[in-house]
């Protein structure tokens, strides 16, 4: 690995992800934005209008920044994650390893262009959602900035998955099994304020119910936890999962196998 910054091997390995993405932008645009949209007509008009304001929120506007978590993590993590895996299911991976890319380098290009994916998708679902409700953002510049931090945070984790990963099974797993659990339990759709116990506290324990709660906050002003919670637990997932990656890159696990 190089010991200097490698800001041309960093982009270029950004601008091929990119390119690689716009290549399929209707189908990587289109899925994302139909299924938010359905979401928004089955629970923002259908039953938004057939219930209650949630903290003095209308329903339809309370349930945006939760649907927005929903695409963003689970688009940060499949475009991290198959980036990382398609070089070592076809060898390119020994071509990078031993290319004058260090590790930031590497991590730069991918993670960068899998976040501005997820940033694309969701100014996109954000303008999609003005024809079902009528929302507002109370903190713009705060929600731009939460935005960009989820979208880099899961694309390290989608990264740290697409190494760990020995199978194209094993890509899908874990958003299936874990992350899109954890994303409807999180308050995607209530506030905590409305389970009974225990699951009014049981949901607290969910990692997820943090994140949802600090991008509601930058939309609505309202939260079921501090702010200042929220983007901790944030920027302490963003460090765990810089620290594993650089362990990965390290001792070679998954990478030379």
């Amino acid at each position: 690995m190089s010991s200097y910054m490698n800001w041309r091997g960093a982009y270029a390995i950004l601008r091929n992800e990119l390119l690689r993405f716009f290549r399929t932008a209707f189908g990587s645009i289109v899925s994302p934005v139909l299924t938010t949209s359905l979401y928004f007509i089955v629970f923002g008009s259908a039953i938004g209008s057939r219930m209650a304001e949630v903290n003095g929120v209308p329903y339809g506007a309370f349930i945006v920044p939760g649907l927005l978590m929903l695409t963003l993590l689970a688009e940060s993590t499949s475009n991290a994650s198959f980036g990382i895996y398609m070089p070592k299911f076809t060898g390119a991976i020994y071509e990078l390893l031993s290319a004058p890319v260090g590790v930031a380098e590497t991590v730069i290009g991918f993670i960068g262009a899998a976040a501005l994916k997820s940033l694309i998708i969701s100014a996109i679902i954000l303008v999609t959602a003005t024809l079902f409700v009528d929302y507002s953002i109370a903190h713009p510049l705060l929600a731009l900035g939460y935005i960009v931090l989820v979208a880099a945070a899961f694309s390290l984790f989608g990264f740290l998955l697409g190494l760990w990963a020995d199978g194209f099974e094993k890509l899908s797993i874990i958003p299936m099994l874990v992350l899109t659990p954890l994303t409807f339990l999180g308050g995607t759709f209530y506030s905590v304020d409305m389970l009974g116990e225990p699951w009014g506290t049981l949901v607290q324990v969910n990692p997820v119910f943090y994140l949802v709660n600090g991008l509601r906050w930058t939309f609505t002003g309202q939260s079921d936890v501090p702010i200042a919670v929220a983007f901790g637990m944030t920027l302490a997932f963003v460090a765990l999962c810089v620290a594993a990656i650089a362990w990965i890159f390290r001792t070679g696990w998954r990478l030379r196998e």
